[in-house]
This record gives C-alpha cells, structure tokens and sequence, in this order.
C-alpha cells in the first residue's frame, strides 16, 4: 500500500538525548536521596506534559517546594531543558526533511510546556514539516490512539496509508493499534532503510 505521510517523535529521533547527570547533581546540592528528589520534581513538572500547568506555575512551585533561590532556579531549569533538547540529530533530520514535498510529513511529540519555542529555536523544526502535533497542547499523549488520529487529521491523510517512527515500543505499538504502520527506531542506518524500504515498496 502507498504511503503518503510520514510522522516521526522528537526525543531520541529527531533528538539525542542522552543523560546529562543533573539530577544526581541536584539532589546532592539540595541533600536528597536521588530517588526522592525525583519523585518531587516529577509531581511538580508532570502536570506540563498536558498542558494542565503553565511553565511559570511549574517553575515558581519548584522553587518553592525546593526552596530555591532566583539563581538556583535558573540553573536547574537550563539543566532540564538541556538535556530534553539534547542535540540535533542532524543525519535524520535532513533525511526527514528531504522527504517533502513527495510526501506530507508531521511530527508527534510527547512534550512539556516550552517546547515548541524552544525547539524551533534550536533546530527548526517547523520548517522542516508541514505539521507539528505536542501532547502539552492538545491535553494528550501516546499511547493513546486519539493523538494519533489527530496528526492523521492535520496531514489529512489516512492513517493506513502513514508510517510512524518512534524510539519507544509502547508508542510505535500504539501507532499500530490506531492503524498507522510504525517502525521502531534503532538506529539512522536501521530507521532510514526500513522507511526506503517501505516507502519505495
């Protein structure tokens, strides 16, 4: 069956990112266990993968629970942000560029509030697609199979006729169960053959 779009994730895809350390760093700066120190700043910043909090909200109630100062906060939030971009993988992402205009071309991101800024300054990204679709602004998230269909709505392609990539097992399984065709991400050399090799099927 032809394809007609390709949708791919940002994090691990489009992105390299691999651990920076800041959270050990941290929770040794503020005398926490790792374990805790993770569990409270998960609660707190959660809530931004939805969009049900603002990034200042989020930001001023770190602070507070952590009882850091304006610097502290500073620091700790280019910490996270750092390692959430990552770096451009830039191999891929002139392949998924060179992909228009044959194909129509989106990306699915499970994401936090501040993201879209801050990686379309980084690196783009909406230049490079037609459509960008972020969990924090739709108030969902893969798996679920509604988000999928979103992105199929906004390329207005079917999603038999879409191929996904994905760096994680339970998202690509979730782009099966809505009907996408899906390919795990492993590699460039892997990701990039079984897309040629699907897509000039």
């Amino acid at each position: 069956m032809a394809i007609d779009a390709v949708v791919f994730d940002i994090g691990g895809v489009l992105e390299l990112t691999p651990a920076t350390g800041w959270e050990q760093r941290w929770a040794d700066e503020l005398e926490l266990r790792l374990g805790e120190f993770e569990r409270r700043l998960g609660r707190l910043w959660q809530p931004g993968e939805l969009g049900h909090e603002s990034l200042e909200a989020i930001e001023r109630e770190t602070a507070r629970a952590f009882e850091l100062d304006e610097d502290q906060l500073a620091r700790l939030t280019a910490e996270i942000w750092a390692e959430y971009l990552g770096t451009l993988n830039v191999v891929l992402a002139d392949y998924f560029a060179g992909l228009r205009p044959r194909y129509r071309t989106g990306i699915l991101s499970n994401s936090l509030v501040g993201a879209r800024e801050r990686e379309q300054a980084a690196y783009g990204f909406e230049d490079i697609c037609d459509v960008i679709v972020y969990s924090h602004e739709e108030g969902i998230a893969k798996p679920d199979p509604r988000f999928y269909e979103l992105i199929c709505a906004r390329l207005g392609c079917e999603a038999r006729r879409t191929v996904f990539l994905d760096d994680r097992q339970l998202c690509v399984d979730g782009a099966k169960a809505a009907g996408l065709q899906a390919i795990m991400f492993l590699s460039n050399e892997q990701a990039i053959g079984s897309l040629d090799a699907l897509l000039n099927a």
